[in-house]
Order: structure tokens, then sequence, then C-alpha cells
């Protein structure tokens, strides 16, 4: 039995520590569970009892050797690597790359633009989550059961009983802040939506939305003009027309869809506005009073008004833009042409 440890012993003074690898291999070796040293305690029951004190303290003289022999190769080895750490891999004889800064997002840039011209007069930013339930994404609106656009062509359900769904409009919004805020209300809700629609040059099945809700006393379809008049000047510049379509949405009336002069072509027609001298951005209208019933607000005491545009529209037009999926398709080429742009 001696023997065996003096030789363990000598394995151990021997052995090279020079690396991680062989760091590993000791412990295994003679420190780990299954390792010399360990099996020589386990040999301890062949030695004879007057031999047991002396072997088991040279025993235990060989295994604490053995850690300090490893706990001393480790502290080097971590002492090598942070000085090597510390030493610059640089090559200064490299040319210099070129400073380039990044840019903002167009529709980044148009939806801030839309949120300060808003915020001039007086309407505040209203956000809500993206996962909506039927009630605030259809029924609150007052959207029929048997409605196309709760169908599964229409939109994105995530609940097998149709209830949990990706929000097809940011009106969604303006129901939770009608529900928990009392008149007067004034806010734009920006945010990204969902629609199951095909990709192409003009639609996408992610899109972005700003709509704006004003609630009050005494709030007429004049105000919804004039609000929508400011907007279009200060967006698209003082020459700009605007004009409202007779339509039909389900959570106003009455309703309309709202068209500005083509400030491409100034009205004399092109292929941005089809040749009419009027382009599409959004739709509008007083808020049904069923609408505000839903929500806890008396339609008789109060009226509002609602509108709604797509921030890709608004972006296109503005920056003349022809094919919605760049937005969507992060070429750097196309996104290095706002540089500059504030």
């Amino acid at each position: 039995m001696v023997e065996k440890i003096q030789r363990v012993a000598q394995e151990i003074e021997a052995a090279s520590l020079t690396n991680a690898a062989e760091l590993e291999q000791f412990r295994i070796a003679y420190i780990g569970r299954k390792g010399s040293i360990a099996a020589l305690f386990d040999d301890m029951k062949q030695v004879a009892p007057e031999q047991r004190r002396q072997v088991g303290q040279e025993l235990n003289t060989l295994k604490n050797r053995a850690q300090e022999r490893f706990d001393q190769a480790q502290e080097e080895l971590n002492n090598a690597s942070a000085a090597t750490a510390g030493e610059s891999t640089f090559d200064f004889s490299l040319p210099p790359v070129p400073n380039t800064l990044g840019t903002r997002h167009p529709l980044s840039l148009v939806r801030q633009e839309i949120v300060r011209i808003f915020e001039r007069i007086g309407f505040n930013v209203a956000e809500g989550p993206e996962i909506e339930d039927d009630w605030h994404n259809f029924s609150a609106l007052n959207f029929p059961e048997n409605h196309p656009a709760r169908e599964m062509q229409d939109t994105f359900f995530v609940s097998e009983d149709k209830d949990k769904l990706l929000r097809t409009h940011t009106s969604t919004v303006q129901v939770r802040l009608m529900e928990n805020q009392q008149p007067p209300l004034r806010s734009i809700m920006p945010g990204r939506v969902y629609r199951n629609e095909a990709i192409s040059a003009r639609a996408h099945m992610v899109f972005h939305q700003v709509e704006g809700l004003y609630v009050n006393k005494g709030v007429s379809f004049k105000d919804l003009k004039e609000t929508l008049y400011y907007f279009a000047k200060e967006m698209f510049g003082q020459d700009t027309k605007i004009r409202f379509r007779p339509s039909f949405f389900p959570f106003t009336e009455p309703s309309a869809e709202i068209d500005i002069s083509c400030f491409i072509c100034k009205g004399e027609g092109c292929n941005i506005c089809k040749g009419s001298g009027w382009v599409e951005i959004g739709g509008s209208g007083m808020v049904d009073p069923a609408v505000l019933q839903s929500c806890g607000i008396d339609p008789e005491t109060y009226s509002g008004f609602a509108f709604g545009m797509g921030i890709e529209r608004i972006t296109m037009l503005k920056y003349q833009i022809r094919d919605l999926r760049l937005f969507t398709e992060n070429d750097v080429r196309f996104l290095r042409q706002f540089e500059g742009v504030i």
C-alpha cells in the first residue's frame, strides 16, 4: 500500500499542468471521485488495523498535495488568460473604416410627424395591446355578428373560440379609452395592425394605422373637417385641398372617406392619383351613438368624431414610394435615402 502511495505521489509531482486540457486530465486522474487517490482510500480496508493510522495520514497528505498542485496551476492559467486578454490584437496598419450614421425608418419619421401635428392642437397619444378580444375589436364598435371582417379570411384569430385575435385596427384603443375615461377625450392612436391579406406592392398583412378620437359636448362634423383640414395642410403643404366622400363604417354615422389633392401633379392627373387628381388617405365620421353607449358614455350628452389613416399610405404619398414591400425588406439602399431627414 505504501508503495502505491509513493508511486502516485511521484506521478502528481511529475504531471504537466501547462494548459486547461492537462489541468482537467489531472483533476479526473487524481482528485475526482474515480481517481487514483479515491481508489487508494477504498483499499484502506485491506490494510492491517495496526497500520491504518499511518497509512491514513499519508493518504491525507497525498490528497492535500494533489489539490494544492491543481489550485496553483489553475490560478496561474487564469492570470495568464487575463494578461493575454488585456493585449490588443487590433492591426493599426489597416486603413480606417468610414464612420456611418444610421437612419430612422421612413414609417417612424412619418409617425412622429403625425404625432407632432396633432399634439399642437391638443391631442395626446394613447396605445393598447395588439392581441385583442372580440368585444374590443368588433362588438363594441357596432360590427354585426355576420360582418365579413369577422371571418378567417380577413382576421388572424389566435384562439379556437375566435375570441382572441390580432387587432385589425387601432379602433380597439378608442374603445378602451372610452371605457376607462370620461369625456372630454382627445387622443390619437398610432400602432401596428394585422389583416389576412396577400402581400403585394399595395397591400400587406402587417401595417400601421393612426386613428383619432374626440368626444365632448357639442362636437360636430364641422370640428372633424377643420381638424383634418389642418392636418392635411401641415403634412402635405398649405396648397393641399381636401374633400370628403360619403361612405359607411359600422362605428361612425355619418361616415366619409378622406381625399387630398394630389401634390405630385397638383390635381392635373398622374399615375399616383390614377388620373383623378385626388388620392385617398383614410376614413372618418361621427362616432355612432351605439358605440358611445357600449363604452358607458351617454350619447344624449356627448358626441364625438373619429378618423383613421394608414401610415404606410401617407409615407408612400409623401416620399413617392411605389412599393409597400420596401418598408419591411430592410434594404439598406432604400433606407439610406432618408439620411438627414428629421
